[in-house]
Formats: C-alpha cells, sequence, structure tokens
C-alpha cells in the first residue's frame, strides 16, 4: 500500500487580533489626547520674534478678547470683579507670581493698558504678554 505523505503546512500567524488591538490603542490616544491649548475662547495672539520666556508655575492667566471680554483663568469675570479679585491678592504672594495677560491682537489698547496698570497696583513683579512667534511671512503693520 502506497500512502502519501501528507505534507506539513507551516505554521501561520493570524494578525487580524493584533491589528484590532492595535486600532483600539490608536483611537484610545486620539480621543484622550486634547490639542486645545485656550479652549472656548478665540484670541488671536500679536506676532513677535522676541525669545519664549519660561512659564512660571504661579501664574494668573487673564484673557482679554477682541469684544473687551476679560478671562480670569478661564472663567468670563466683569472689569469690576477683576479688579476686586487682583486687589485682594496679598504683596506676600504677587511677589513670585507672574501676570499672564493674553489680549488678543485687535483688542483696544487702553484695556491692555488698564489690566497691566491693576497688575501693577496688586504688585506683580512679573508681567508677561503673551504673543505667537513670528514667521516671517506675515507683514508688518505699522
Amino acid at each position: 500500500m502506497g500512502f502519501r505523505k501528507k505534507s506539513m503546512e507551516s505554521p501561520k500567524v493570524d494578525l487580524t487580533p493584533m491589528i484590532d488591538v492595535v486600532f483600539l490603542l490608536l483611537i484610545f490616544f486620539m480621543i484622550s489626547t486634547t490639542f486645545i491649548e485656550r479652549p472656548g475662547l478665540n484670541i488671536n495672539l500679536p506676532t513677535s520674534s522676541s525669545e519664549q520666556v519660561k512659564q512660571s508655575q504661579k501664574e494668573v492667566q487673564v484673557y482679554l478678547t477682541e469684544n473687551g471680554d476679560i478671562y480670569l483663568q478661564q472663567e468670563k469675570i466683569s472689569l469690576p470683579d477683576f479688579l476686586l479679585y487682583v486687589s485682594g491678592l496679598s504683596l506676600e504672594k504677587t511677589k513670585n507670581m507672574t501676570f499672564l495677560l493674553m489680549a488678543d491682537k485687535a483688542a483696544r489698547h487702553g484695556s491692555v493698558v488698564q489690566l497691566m496698570d491693576a497688575a501693577q497696583k496688586a504688585g506683580f513683579k512679573s508681567l508677561a504678554i503673551a504673543t505667537d512667534k513670528d514667521t516671517g511671512n506675515e507683514p508688518s503693520s505699522f
């Protein structure tokens, strides 16, 4: 009796489960990652070619929109309430904090100066004005 020998098939690795797991991980990381730096606020910062200042751990972030709305740490606040908040901070506390002003480039100059003056009166020793990096592509509008 002449039996034929069955040829042995080489083992195959099924990649479908591994592809499913990698795809699920990709979806998880895409959903859990936050790409928005200033959520809810549409502020077009002016551009500048000056170097970036190291961000301070202790800072008060103040946003000024084109319409003149003031946001303190992402929460909308009126000007009198802002002045009351800033004046209520102790001098000992403000000496070590940075006042970070993120004003829209179309915001009124008087509003920017008013916020800077309030910070100075409150005793902030460090004032930073946020800008976007100048790419050199935009013409200067002086």
